[in-house]
């Protein structure tokens, strides 16, 4: 018989909440538990797998729609070369996402170091230059 968890254990070895569990198992990301005679919930092995994927796949910056496309091509056929360039596909996406956000940051920590650098932090807050830069409107 293949190992079984309560939620949690499941969720401890999963490395999430409890509630984050539940949550999933609303969402439709993992199958509702079966049940022991006593009421607990009890989770298989695949259910401990297919939860440690969401969270790496978060940890990654997938959204939960774009997890359940990867799960939903994880199961097909493991010989199926087009569902393996489908999620390719949808790697080769969120890096270039990725990308772009780190290009916005960069931007935005250049303008926070300007702010800091262009402080005294002895003005009164009238005069403070972070705040006179961010209530400035744009022309």
């Amino acid at each position: 018989m293949d190992e079984q968890f309560t939620i949690g254990r499941l969720s401890s070895r999963a490395g999430v909440n409890l509630q984050t569990v539940r949550y999933y198992e609303r969402r439709g990301l993992l199958s509702p538990a079966g049940r022991k005679e006593s009421g607990y919930r009890i989770y298989s092995l695949d259910t401990l797998k297919r939860l440690k994927f969401i969270r790496r796949a978060k940890e990654l910056g997938f959204t939960l729609e774009e997890i359940r496309g990867l799960l939903d091509l994880r199961i097909e056929p493991a010989q199926s070369k087009d569902a393996c360039d489908r999620v390719r596909e949808k790697a080769s996406i969120k890096l270039k996402t990725v990308e772009e956000k780190l290009k916005t940051l960069t931007s935005v920590r250049k303008v926070l170091k300007g702010f800091l650098n262009a402080c005294d932090r002895r003005s009164p807050t009238e005069q403070c230059p972070i705040l006179k830069a961010m209530g400035k409107e744009d022309d």
